[in-house]
């Protein structure tokens, strides 16, 4: 059985093929009524930063945190470091999941970061940076629950205007950064039952953390 499985990698490596490995990936939305972004993930190798926690993020990431839009950080596959980007096919609602198939075929790529926003937020981003996936074997699995970030480029006003979600419909990405521009632990949502009169949220639209649930699974 080793000679054959040896035969068959020398066989693909003379054809040029690069070995491939494969996983699946299942991102869990854990809040009770905050609609995630399509998720973006990333594969990369180690010298690759989605973000860098107590830093500004980068225009791609505060599209992303402001708005939804993952279209910049989809261009980071442009990147040397960066082997591939995925993008969700839709938002991820609450208690919902969604699984992806990754199979990649550089031996340094072992890291995946995840980004999707909260969208009845300003500026929340359920997300992680640099996950490593690199020691799971064929059948091994991995689960971790990610945190929820302020990205610091939109104050939390909770307004009608500035939340771009279902609850508010309010304006997504703007270039101005009105907050702290730097990305740390989100403090929650205050919402109008909790006082803020000029929030357009309600108690539900609440989160702790963690905000999502991912599990990384090596298939072959």
């Amino acid at each position: 059985m080793f000679r054959l499985s040896l035969v068959g990698i020398t066989a693909l490596l003379l054809a040029g093929c690069p070995l491939q490995k494969e996983y699946t990936v299942t991102v869990e939305n854990l809040t009770d009524a905050q609609p995630m972004s399509p998720v973006t993930l990333v594969t990369h190798r180690k010298n690759f930063d989605l973000f860098e926690v107590g830093q500004p993020v980068s225009v791609a990431l505060e599209k992303l945190a402001e708005s939804g839009d993952n279209s910049d950080v989809m261009k980071y596959k442009k990147q040397r470091s960066v082997e591939d980007t995925v993008s969700g096919k839709a938002p991820l609602g609450p208690g919902a999941s969604e699984t992806f198939t990754l199979q990649l075929g550089n031996q340094k790529t072992r890291y995946l970061s995840v980004a999707s926003m909260l969208v009845n937020t300003n500026d929340a981003l359920v997300a992680q940076s640099g996950i490593d996936f690199g020691k799971l074997k064929p059948g091994q699995s991995m689960t971790i629950t990610l945190p929820v970030w302020d990205a610091g480029t939109e104050a939390n006003s909770e307004s009608q205007g500035s939340v771009p979600g279902p609850a508010a419909g309010g304006e997504g990405f703007n270039a101005a950064r009105d907050d702290a521009n730097r990305i740390r632990i989100h403090p929650g949502v205050l919402s109008q039952d909790e006082g803020l009169s000029s929030s357009a949220l309600s108690y539900r639209h609440r989160f702790l953390n963690p905000g999502a649930k991912i599990t990384i699974k090596r298939v072959w």
